[in-house]
């Protein structure tokens, strides 16, 4: 995917965020996300758009200190989310192709606004889902060529990182398959005591796999809906839902 697509996606799905919190209300609960009402979860994104439109729009180098959430009324919230959102567009859109400043994860990107389009992209997304979620009725669909570049950045940068607590003191290998997506849509998860190192490619024997289609695959390994088939060992299957969180 290139950058124009990523913010088409940042666009849509933040549009349909703003939309779902409004007809939920502020203080609905969000199912996915056990504690948080929807002002929460608004109030969250919201602060991470400011927060990485700053971040673009200076240049910075390293990361910036994301500070407390600011805390608009009940009353402004969808208002102060749709500024928000808006922000983070257009700095992302009026932005050099050729834009240095700092990312955090080693997913494959062609350049920093590569990276910056695509995290923010599928940041909206999945709490687009949330936001969903808290209003009930049928969620928006999630595009098969998006929903793989997710899984993708998932497996191959958030747990490659050293934050990540997807480890297993022994070795264990576990595959992850989209399987209305082609051949390429694969990945192999081989888990140490280090951050998981992740291909692109069904390498060797697996001891588990989780699939799906790739809509419903990158909202279960993003936690928010039961992971639609797991073959070979179920205790992989639980090693990620308890240790996959972000």
């Amino acid at each position: 995917m290139q950058v124009t697509d990523f913010l088409e996606v940042l666009d849509q799905e933040g549009r349909l965020l703003a939309a779902a919190a409004a007809a939920a209300g502020p203080g609905a609960d969000v199912p996915p996300c056990p504690g948080w009402r929807v002002r929460d979860l608004v109030r969250h994104l919201g602060a991470v758009h400011r927060w990485a439109a700053a971040l673009v729009a200076g240049r910075a180098t390293a990361r910036p200190p994301f500070g407390d959430p600011p805390e608009p009324a009940d009353d402004e919230l969808v208002s102060w989310y749709r500024d928000s959102h808006r922000l983070v567009v257009d700095t992302l859109a009026a932005a050099p192709a050729d834009l240095e400043c700092w990312t955090f994860h080693p997913a494959p990107n062609p350049s920093p606004l590569a990276f910056w389009a695509r995290r923010q992209a599928h940041e909206t997304a999945v709490h687009r889902y949330d936001a969903e979620s808290a209003r009930g009725g049928e969620p928006s669909p999630i595009a098969r060529d998006f929903a793989v570049d997710g899984i993708d950045e998932l497996l191959r940068g958030f747990h490659a990182r050293d934050q990540s607590r997807l480890r297993s003191e022994q070795p264990r290998v576990l595959r992850v398959r989209a399987v209305d997506a082609g051949p390429d849509a694969v990945w192999t998860v081989r888990l140490t005591a280090g951050p998981a190192l992740t291909v692109r490619t069904a390498e060797g024997e697996a001891e588990a796999e989780l699939s799906g289609a790739a809509d419903q695959l990158y909202l279960a390994l993003w936690n928010r809906t039961a992971i639609p088939q797991v073959t070979g060992d179920p205790a992989l299957a639980t090693l990620w839902r308890e240790r996959s969180g972000i």
